[in-house]
């Protein structure tokens, strides 16, 4: 009785130890930035209905910084991100896979009767300069200031490309959206707002995207867009992972991507 005890207690000990990587096995988990968020669920549905077999979840954003954390500790094996990755993050063995190049759109209200700006009136704006959307020849409204907060990868894009943003200092009086979604959902909401976030086609939806110096997000001229990666730390490539990232890459996948106004990155 104490041998079969003994040998129960020890196959109980090793199903447990196993258990985390059956689980591992069964479902895909891709986590990180919520810019494009949408459109990768998208892909993820194309993706199941090709492969039934993988369990695939798209989680809500946890931010670029999130995923890169979550892939370098091995607590998941796939994140996504908006930006490039750092020296220090390479030197953890992360491989970066860009995807989809996606315009960094700024949005309004549709109560702030605004189309269009210039980048030099987009600054006054967001520097808290210009207060009333009446000062651009928009309705008698004061601006509602939405922006995100400085790790964001769009916000680094924008600070990197949009002219006049490299030491834009924000206006005290703006609201920090905390994810994508957050900072779309005040614009949508709150009437003078104006925000900024990934292009997609949704946005024209019940929103004013503007034109930045005479350019929709998706013309060519467009000053500024975010790159949208796939990361895996080096040396844990599996079946799963291996079939999501060959589909991203799929021309089902880039179809999609044009699809939500995004551009997709050459094989």
């Amino acid at each position: 009785m104490k041998v079969s005890t003994f040998a129960l207690i020890f196959s109980l000990g090793a199903f447990l130890q196993m258990a985390p990587a059956v689980m591992a096995d069964t479902e895909l988990t891709v986590v990180g930035t919520g810019d494009g968020l949408e459109m990768l669920k998208e892909i993820g549905r194309g993706f199941t209905d090709a492969h039934p077999d993988i369990d695939l979840s798209i989680p809500p954003s946890i931010g670029s910084g999130g995923g890169i954390a979550a892939v370098s500790s091995g607590a998941e094996r796939l994140g996504r991100v908006a930006r490039p990755l750092k020296d220090s993050e390479v030197e953890y063995g992360l491989i970066y896979l860009p995807f989809a190049r996606i315009p960094s759109a700024v949005i309004t209200h549709p109560s702030t009767g605004i189309t269009r700006l210039t980048s030099e009136d987009l600054v006054k704006v967001y520097s808290g300069e210009i207060t009333n959307w009446s000062e651009l020849g928009g309705a008698d409204l004061r601006v509602r200031l939405v922006r995100r907060e400085d790790a964001d990868s769009t916000l680094q894009v924008l600070r990197a490309t949009m002219p006049g943003w490299k030491d834009l200092k924000f206006s005290p009086r703006s609201k920090t959206a905390l994810t994508t979604q957050e900072a779309i959902a005040s614009a949508r909401k709150v009437e003078g707002a104006i925000a900024f976030a990934p292009y997609a086609l949704p946005l024209e939806d019940g929103l004013n995207v503007l034109e930045i110096d005479g350019h929709h997000p998706a013309e060519d001229g467009y000053p500024s867009a975010v790159t949208l990666a796939l990361i895996y730390k080096d040396g844990t490539m599996d079946s799963q992972m291996k079939a999501f990232i060959e589909y991203v890459r799929s021309d089902q996948a880039r179809d999609l991507v044009r699809g939500f106004g995004g551009i997709p990155v050459p094989k």
